[in-house]
């Protein structure tokens, strides 16, 4: 998120370039909600409302980005799929001076949180 502002998946290379330019320079928040789901047997829902919650948050620095910077990025279509139009453990990594909390929350997943969520249930690890 970019103040209120929540940058998906780019549609497109054009969406993904108004990403970059947003991000440059700038910092802002990865969030990632999580939610466990008790399951009998079969896979089928026992309850219909989650067991367990997380919310992970990191903060993000951008440094600030040139133009061929960003060409250079978009040319590799290291961006496709990924939100905010960037994948932290790739090629944009050497334009993130900073973050504050978890790196595998920014690649997609935090994985501690992971971890204490199933742990939480008394489910051996």
């Amino acid at each position: 998120a970019l103040g209120r502002r929540i940058l998906e998946k780019p549609r497109d290379i054009d969406e993904a370039r108004r990403f970059l330019e947003s991000l440059s320079g700038r910092r802002h928040r990865v969030i990632t909600g999580q939610a466990l789901v008790l399951c009998d047997g079969d896979g089928a829902d026992k309850t219909g409302t989650p067991v367990r919650t997380r919310v992970s948050e990191t903060q993000v620095a951008v440094k600030r980005l040139s133009r061929e910077e960003i060409d250079w990025y978009l040319a590799s279509d290291e961006w496709q799929g990924k939100a905010g139009g960037y994948s932290i453990q790739g090629r944009f990594a050497r334009f993130i001076p900073w973050i504050n909390g978890s790196y595998t929350n920014v690649v997609g997943l935090d994985l501690a949180d992971s971890h204490s969520l199933l742990s939480s249930t008394g489910m051996r690890l």
